[in-house]
């Protein structure tokens, strides 16, 4: 089913928490709202859930208009980052409270929850305890009973937020298989840019209650349509316009005052051409598998540079030694604070 939310605005006293957002959401697809707190990305995901109503706009499902729908009509699976499991209740209980509540007969509620824990890889945890289960286990839980009256649309409010980065990255894999397998419409949310570019098939980038940029995570990272997005979407340097390192002074305009500047696209040599700028290597941090190296201009500023361990190694460049580095592409933007 898909999701069209259209000019949606929601206000908390003077507060725009979502202001005219319009998003859609094909069918089958899984899209990340991605931004940093206050963003307006969990009160989005409510709106759509029936959670909140909007002040105004409209959202729309399946092509039907479901603005002041209540939750129940929506045929919506919700999951929290807190999991919202019922304590006294076994796994099985939780995952097969929905279908009771529904009145589903017993035969099939038994069928539909040993599937589900099939699906979530807890089959043998049935009669466990959420208090016996890590952090990771619970989620899948937590999934498991949502998906348990087959909604037509999944929301996921920062649904691995609460748990280590380990398990957060071998649960996004998870959900990703997960969502191949049941092809339901899924919207998460999330501050994270790795977990966002990792998962989703669309990306909707948010600041301040407004979409920046709507596209897939190649479109996201590779052409920026704003300085936040650049900014908020991995690793980036932000330098003065005035900064000693555009090889093409054409670039700069007067409206120019920062350059933006990945640092896999900094090049470092150990010989001088035309193109390169002479830098001072400050530091050199090693990442395992990648390294990376802080460098300062003549003028002061520092650039990051990262490098595989075979360039590095290639290389051979220590701290405090002069090298010289230039760049396959940069972006220009007018001024902009990095927050």
């Amino acid at each position: 089913m898909g999701i069209a939310v259209e000019n949606v605005s929601k206000l908390y006293g003077s507060f725009h928490a979502v202001d005219g957002v319009s998003v859609f959401v094909k069918t089958g697809s899984l899209v990340a709202l991605l931004g940093p707190s206050g963003s307006g990305k969990s009160t989005l995901l409510r709106m759509i859930a029936g959670l909140e109503e909007p002040d105004s706009g409209e959202i729309w499902l399946d092509g039907e208009n479901a603005t002041y729908k209540s939750v129940q009509k929506r045929q919506i699976g919700f999951v929290f980052q807190h999991y919202a499991l019922f304590k006294h209740l076994t796994v099985r209980e939780n995952v097969a409270f929905p279908l009771e509540i529904r009145k589903v007969p017993k035969s099939k509620t038994q069928q539909r929850v040993e599937e589900l824990l099939e699906l979530v890889q807890l089959r043998g945890f049935g009669d466990r305890y959420p208090h016996q289960l890590s952090g990771g286990q619970r989620q899948r839980v937590a999934l498991a009973r949502s998906l348990a009256v087959q909604p037509r649309i999944l929301l996921l409010d920062e649904p691995f937020g609460a748990l280590d980065a380990k398990v957060r990255k071998e649960l996004r894999m998870w959900l990703r298989k997960l969502h191949e397998e049941v092809n339901v419409t899924t919207v998460f949310v999330t501050h994270d840019q790795e977990e966002a570019m990792e998962v989703s098939d669309q990306i909707v980038v948010m600041n301040k209650g407004r979409v920046e940029q709507i596209g897939t995570p190649a479109e996201i990272y590779d052409h920026p349509a704003t300085p936040f997005v650049m900014s908020f979407i991995g690793p980036v340097n932000v330098l003065p316009s005035n900064a000693d390192i555009l090889p093409d002074k054409s670039l700069v305009t007067a409206t120019t005052d920062q350059i933006f500047l990945r640092p896999h696209d900094v090049v470092i040599q150990t010989s001088p051409d035309d193109a390169t700028t002479s830098v001072k290597v400050y530091r050199i941090i090693n990442l395992g598998w990648e390294i990376r190296v802080e460098l300062v201009l003549m003028s002061g500023e520092t650039v990051n540079a990262y490098l595989s361990r075979d360039q590095f190694n290639q290389l051979n460049i220590k701290e405090e030694q002069h090298v010289y580095i230039k760049f396959k592409q940069a972006k220009i933007f007018p001024t902009y604070a990095v927050s």
